[in-house]
């Protein structure tokens, strides 16, 4: 299982890589759909449950940053199987908690697995697929949509039957034990010399200092930022601009079902405008168009609204993709990784309260909807850039 494997092999890599990326949401995703039993059983208080809602974002900032230094000690597939082991090993210890600071402790080593596993997603594609990053990209894209939505719908009837919500978030250990196998064969081959630091010295303080970089985070953020006010106040803003309530939860679920179709079209998107701003000027463009529709006119075309957003939302997994397509090495590829999704995810984690602070004080979804507008420009502008920008490397000199 070598950086240039046989066709099946390169088919068990690529099959292990997107098992990855399926196991990075559902530890998230399968928790709020049993929030109510959560708190029942373990005495969560509102704030606790809050707390629990945003840990996520917390870990996936702070161990995004900090997975550049795991990889160059311990080589892409160690890390992958530590963030494997973490995963599993957090989703199946927290449901023998009998209070909030076991179940605490143990979703942060879930989730701080997810975090890791999020930033070596795009070094793996460039390591093992280095002729097919926008295939892979979209693959793993779709594979963190379909891992979100699974942990949530299937969570739900499981949690109702005699297995309660133990049952409904320990089965997903299962998943990452499964999908451990076969990177631990793969151990014996593992990818760290291209990644040493003598090799290829890219510390994060001098990628930090490359445009490209602060263009990578500025769309990834505006992006993720955008994503995660859908996700909390979508439905919402639906339905105080007259729209049914239980439709405007449905509308919820149509956005983020167009983003699935989207992300697998990426390959042949990039193939034929990936040299070109056009693809992130469509997705800023895009994702103006459904903000503004539902500022004017939210129960005028709500189906619009969501499918405009959607589409829109292909952003995600560009971004995603350009961090192989901009950088020449696995070292490059892992810094800009990390140094994207890291502080990405932090100003994202911001938007969902954002939001809600703004329609606090100005009693009106305009302004938090003016400044998500604010946000899907920036995914254009800095996308331009991005688009037309040499490889990371060759603007470090390295």
């Amino acid at each position: 299982m070598s950086t240039s494997p046989s066709a099946r092999g390169r088919v068990l890599v690529g099959a292990s890589i997107i098992l990855l990326a399926l196991n990075l949401r559902v530890a998230v995703s399968s928790v709020g759909v049993v929030m109510d039993a959560l708190q029942t059983d373990l005495g969560l208080s509102s704030t606790a449950a809050g707390l629990l809602t945003t840990l996520p974002m917390v870990c996936f900032a702070v161990f995004g940053l900090g997975t550049d230094a795991i990889v160059r000690h311990l080589g892409l597939h160690r890390t992958t199987v530590v963030a494997l082991v973490a995963i599993a090993s957090g989703v199946a210890l927290r449901v023998l908690a009998d209070g909030p600071w076991l179940f605490f402790a143990m979703s942060f080593l879930a989730l701080s697995g997810a975090a890791i596993g999020n930033v070596v997603l795009p070094p793996l594609v460039k390591v093992h697929f280095p002729d097919r990053i926008g295939l892979l990209s979209a693959l793993f894209g779709a594979a963190l949509m379909g891992g979100a939505t699974l942990g949530s719908t299937i969570s739900v009837p499981v949690s109702h039957s005699d297995g309660g919500w133990r049952l409904a978030l320990g089965m997903w250990a299962a998943l990452a034990v499964i999908t451990l196998l076969p990177w631990l064969r793969m151990l014996r081959h593992d990818v760290k010399r291209s990644l040493a630091a003598s090799d290829h010295p890219l510390p994060l303080s001098v990628v930090a200092r490359s445009p490209l970089t602060w263009a990578m985070l500025a769309c990834f953020a505006a992006q993720s930022g955008g994503a995660y006010a859908q996700f909390g106040w979508f439905a919402a803003m639906l339905s105080d601009g007259g729209v049914a309530p239980d439709t405007a939860g449905f509308m919820l679920g149509v956005l983020t079902a167009v983003g699935i179709p989207m992300t697998l079209a990426l390959p042949w998107l990039i193939r034929r405008w990936g040299e070109t701003p056009a693809l992130p000027v469509a997705f800023g463009v895009l994702t103006v168009a459904g903000w503004l529709g539902v500022l004017l006119a939210p129960d005028a075309a709500p189906v619009l609204w969501a499918v405009t957003l959607g589409l829109g939302g292909g952003a995600f997994s560009w971004v995603l993709a350009m961090i192989g397509y901009r950088t020449t090495t696995a070292a490059g590829t892992t810094a800009l990784s990390a140094m994207t999704q890291g502080p990405g995810y932090l100003v994202g984690a911001t938007a969902p309260f954002g939001t809600g602070l703004l329609h606090d004080v100005t009693g009106s979804w305009d302004a938090p909807l003016m400044v998500l507008i604010g946000a899907a420009v920036v995914i254009a502008v800095a996308g331009t850039f991005i688009a037309r920008s040499a490889p990371l490397e060759s603007r470090l000199g390295k």
